[in-house]
């Protein structure tokens, strides 16, 4: 599927569904949209194609860290930022979602993917079940980072 093709397709899919998004420009990625309320607990979703991915598309979610600990986590030293983020990662790989801790609007952000790289499969319902399974593995990242750090 073309990147437009695959675009246009995940936008009808959208519409279809009543789901209000938006496009957001990243140069990282031949297309990006923001869905502003998925999944279970309506929380903003990104799907995108990465660029020199193409029929690839990733689906993920963004988990805020809360101001407490992102000070606790800035006043880490090089030694204790790499262990909670084995942490982080070991838990999401643990629950089968990739994961990237960014920064962003001032604020640190552990990214929770899913990636759909079976292309011959990518479908209404393979999207949606994995936009369902980002909700869920988001929920489940937020409680950890609650109760371990």
């Amino acid at each position: 599927m073309s990147a437009s093709r695959l675009r246009d397709s995940v936008e009808r899919w959208l519409i279809h569904e009543g789901l209000s998004f938006e496009e957001v420009k990243n140069p990282e990625n031949t297309f990006q949209i923001l869905v502003k309320h998925a999944g279970q607990t309506g929380i903003p979703i990104e799907i995108f194609e990465p660029k020199g991915q193409q029929g690839i598309l990733v689906i993920g979610a963004k988990v805020i860290m809360k101001n407490n600990q992102i000070v606790r986590y800035l006043g880490f030293n090089e030694q204790e930022k790499e262990n909670f983020e084995k942490k982080v990662a070991d838990y999401c790989y643990s629950i089968q979602a990739i994961n990237k801790i960014i920064t962003e609007d001032g604020k640190q952000k552990i990214g929770v993917y899913v990636v759909l790289d079976d292309k011959e499969n990518i479908n209404q319902q393979t999207v949606f079940d994995a936009i369902e399974s980002v909700s869920e593995k988001h929920e489940k990242t937020s409680r950890f980072l609650l109760k371990t750090f």
